[in-house]
């Protein structure tokens, strides 16, 4: 043992007690006011979201492995992004993500999931605005040429020319074959590469998590008809045994992703009406 080694005849920090203060007060109220306000205290825990919050500020760690995704926390919305006024509903937009997380496609493997995602960073509240999950059938003799003909439809119909690509494993030859796709169309694509060493568990649960638990995270109507809200059903940090994380994942890296700046592109279109009732 360490203390027979160094001689101690008592264990070292023998009758000394454990000090914990947490940053809020049974009954609610700041431990320390004069320094962190209850208004102070809210944004803390809207940025870093309920579990951070749980074990930094009050004391009390979560394991990882009991956090849970629920669809139910998430804000549906139908309204589309308004490109003239930066907008969605009365959200003004300020920046957006189109992320690639490539897979084979094929049936029995894991999903490539393309997500676009829309950000207020002012607010700090984040837009699942679409995903697609791409499919290639066993016909198909080029299949990643294939995805890349789906991905580049999907950016055409939004006008979108940033693409965020992952080149793990089998994205690492996708930029130069998604650029050649792009040049045959004459559509002009800017791919941004990315490598992700951190396992996918914690991708999802430090991107994911917090702003899902503070109410932040939005996702379109449409997201109800991908695969995205079982995904969140299914999942836990451990890893299930079949569990489809690839939307998921796809959404974790949009969100932990800067986002490329989105302006209004002008005002709408007003109509006036002339007075005619006048004599020359």
């Amino acid at each position: 043992m360490v203390y027979e080694k160094n001689a101690f005849s008592t264990p070292f920090l023998s009758g000394y007690k454990v000090l914990k203060i947490p940053l809020v007060n049974a009954d609610g109220t700041s431990a320390w006011p004069e320094l962190f306000s209850a208004a102070r205290i809210e944004q803390m825990r809207t940025l870093v979201g309920h579990r951070h919050f749980s074990s930094q500020m009050l004391l009390e760690f979560i394991p990882p492995e009991r956090t849970r995704l629920d669809p139910g926390s998430l804000i549906f919305y139908s309204d589309e992004f308004n490109p003239r006024t930066a907008s969605i509903g009365d959200f003004t937009i300020t920046g957006h993500v189109l992320y690639w997380d490539p897979s084979s496609g094929r049936r029995n493997r894991d999903n490539s999931a393309c997500v676009l995602l829309y950000r207020d960073d002012n607010s700090r509240h984040i837009f699942i605005d679409d995903i697609l999950y791409l499919t290639v059938s066993d016909g198909i003799q080029y299949p990643l040429s294939h995805q890349c003909d789906q991905v580049l439809d999907f950016m055409s119909r939004r006008n979108l020319h940033n693409l965020v690509l992952e080149t793990n494993g089998i994205g690492g030859g996708l930029p130069e074959i998604m650029r050649n796709c792009a040049a045959t169309r004459g559509f002009t694509v800017r791919i941004t590469k990315i490598q992700n060493s951190r396992s996918k568990s914690d991708r999802i649960l430090s991107a994911i998590e917090p702003v899902l638990s503070t109410g932040r995270l939005h996702a379109h109507m449409r997201i109800r008809q991908t695969p995205f809200l079982s995904e969140m059903l299914g999942w836990s940090p451990a890893g299930v045994s079949g569990m489809h994380d690839d939307g998921l994942d796809a959404v974790a890296g949009a969100i932990a992703h800067t986002p490329f700046i989105v302006r209004p592109s002008g005002r709408a279109i007003t109509t006036y009406s002339a007075n005619t009732n006048f004599t020359v």
